[in-house]
């Protein structure tokens, strides 16, 4: 019996293993396994001498250190990396398709929010933090709302508090202190806050009011500093004060039918495996598609991960200036990677490495195909609001937990994120659909993942019908049905992205 193994191109001179292999196993007539070859890693389909290429997806992800024969297994001790696409020599708009897959589907019941150009999925009172000096006093607050006050007001689906770590301690005027105040400014304006301004701060930070709210909203309805306050019952008091008068205003919000232009998902993946670019990915790949071709807004971010493979994301790119910002992106992080004495192999994880992911070449391949087909539209920086819709490449970092708070900032209304070696990782503000690459890991975390992705390996369901499964879910979800992850209340913190110094 010949055992199940993925090969992406006809060129790959490897495949992925769908189950464990063991010695004798038989791939093909002529091949049989070497070694004890774990599921979701390489195993080499023809011979290879020393130096030679390793191809996956009909990339080089690296070069054999030694002599490789067919049947062996082939990990991270046995490449050396090729060298990273070079920025100066990116080609732009020479891969732009066109004909995406119609979706059956063009609208979601979601909140329209006057003056933003999505509509929101939830209905949330939101509440901004200037430092972290006020989050205990506002948690012993929010905690008496939740309790007393929302039950008051049906429409609204909850409070969450926006806390952080920047606003005092940092160096403020620093050119870098752009990202944290950018995104800690623009998070309020997701519109799954309602168009609602609320922001507690101390009084004597450096984050002051006028670097994250405009002018004509610094006012007592949605600003008050625990300083002004005598004593720690007048702040609860003034705290929730305010936070009733918002809440009475977003109870007078219903859901209503929206076009999905008026829709703005994030994709991104993390505790991935080989088979992130085999099913999940390309699977959420097809379901960003079908919203992108409904008129919606799909992004797709995470440098440090696809940066090996932004050649091929140039090439989606129809226009000059969005492949001069994307080389800038690119840039940048390559230069604040080597300030901090790191390069591009320090990504993949230990998680990534064991569940096959061998060079950053393979994981910059498979992050990739979440991002389906579809020309890009705009390149925004890490917590900008995009001006267009359609696919936008959102240049945030790749950690899980700042991405997230980064496409919050950008508004996204909800989450598509895909996993091979499972996380629990979800967004208060914002759904968070969790996919599944395999299926040993949904039977495993039957009640935390959304979506199975693994039928595709096992030609059970095809991508298109796996991603247009996810895309309905995503409209679903849209309209207000609840994924697991937020049926469960597991909340991670923001993280903010602060590169710049410390005081």
């Amino acid at each position: 019996m010949l055992k199940h193994v993925v090969k992406m191109r006809p060129e790959d001179n490897v495949a992925i293993a769908v189950h464990d292999l063991h010695i004798g196993d038989k791939i093909t007539g002529d091949i049989v396994a070497n070694a004890e070859i774990p599921q979701a890693h390489k195993i080499a389909l023809t011979n290879l001498t020393k130096g030679q290429p390793v191809l996956r997806y009909g990339v080089i992800l690296g070069y054999a250190k030694e002599d490789i024969h067919a049947g062996d297994w082939i990990n991270e001790t046995s490449l050396e990396l090729p060298p990273s696409p070079d920025l100066s020599k990116l080609t732009y708009g020479e891969n732009i398709k066109k004909d995406l897959p119609k979706p059956d589907r063009t609208t979601f019941m979601g909140y329209e929010v006057p003056g933003n150009q999505y509509s929101g999925t939830r209905n949330i009172l939101g509440i901004q933090t200037t430092v972290q000096c006020v989050v205990g006093v506002l948690k012993v607050a929010v905690d008496q709302i939740k309790a007393e006050l929302l039950p008051k007001y049906p429409n609204v689906d909850d409070v969450v508090v926006v806390s952080h770590a920047y606003g005092c301690g940092v160096a403020i005027d620093a050119p870098e202190a752009k990202f944290p105040i950018r995104e800690i400014k623009n998070i309020m304006k997701n519109p799954n806050f309602g168009g609602q301004l609320m922001v507690i701060g101390l009084g004597c930070e450096k984050l002051t009011p006028n670097r994250i709210m405009e002018a004509e909203d610094i006012n007592d309805d949605n600003l008050l500093f625990l300083q002004n306050f005598k004593g720690f019952e007048k702040m609860i008091l003034a705290i929730r004060q305010m936070a009733e008068k918002k809440l009475a205003i977003l109870n007078t919000h219903t859901r209503t039918e929206q076009p999905l232009s008026k829709l703005s998902v994030g994709f991104q993946c993390g505790g991935s495996d080989a088979f992130s670019g085999v099913t999940g990915n390309p699977a959420a790949g097809y379901a960003s598609d079908l919203l992108v071709a409904a008129g919606g807004t799909a992004m797709f971010s995470e440098v440090t991960e696809v940066r090996d493979g932004v050649n091929f994301i140039a090439q989606r790119i129809p226009d000059q200036p969005n492949c001069n910002k994307l080389v800038k992106e690119m840039s940048w992080y390559d230069n604040y990677l080597a300030k901090g004495g790191v390069d591009r192999s320090a990504n993949p994880t230990p998680g990534n490495r064991k569940g096959g992911l061998s060079t950053i070449v393979e994981k910059s391949m498979g992050s990739i195909a979440k991002s389906g087909t579809a020309p890009i539209s705009q390149v925004v920086s890490a917590g900008e609001i995009p001006t267009k819709r359609g696919l936008i490449f959102n240049a945030t970092p790749a950690g899980d937990f700042t991405c997230g708070p980064m496409q919050l900032a950008s508004g996204m209304g909800l989450e598509v994120f895909v996993t091979g070696r499972g996380t629990p990782y979800n967004l208060e503000a914002a759904p968070v659909i969790k996919v599944c690459t395999r299926t040993d890991l949904k039977e495993f975390w039957q009640d935390l993942i959304d979506v199975n992705a693994g039928k595709i390996a096992t030609g059970e369901l095809s991508v298109k019908e796996l991603g247009t499964e996810l895309f309905n879910f995503i409209v679903d979800v849209a309209s207000g049905e609840k994924p697991a992850a937020e049926r469960l209340k597991l909340f991670n913190d923001i993280v903010i992205f602060n590169p710049a110094p410390m005081t």
